[in-house]
């Protein structure tokens, strides 16, 4: 039998970007929406909503990742 040989894109057909993806996404969903706003509202002097705001987005940006990973079977 034949394997279909399909292209996950995005350069991840090599297992250091598969890694590297993964770290990224765990990165953005953990320190996300707990450190980055912290270091925002107390090292810049942000706002509390701004700092929030901003953890709030990095972790939806986490989440689609591991979506887009979690679809292209690089996560199982």
């Amino acid at each position: 039998m034949v394997e279909n040989d399909e292209s996950i894109g995005f350069g991840m057909d090599s297992k250091f970007m598969r890694i590297l993806l993964i770290i990224v996404t765990v990165l953005l969903l953990f320190a996300g929406p707990t450190y980055v706003p912290y270091m925002l509202s107390s090292g810049l002097n942000l706002s509390s909503a701004a700092s929030m705001a901003t953890g709030l987005a990095l972790f939806i940006a986490g989440f689609l990742l591991m979506l887009f990973l979690v679809r292209k079977k690089v996560i199982e």
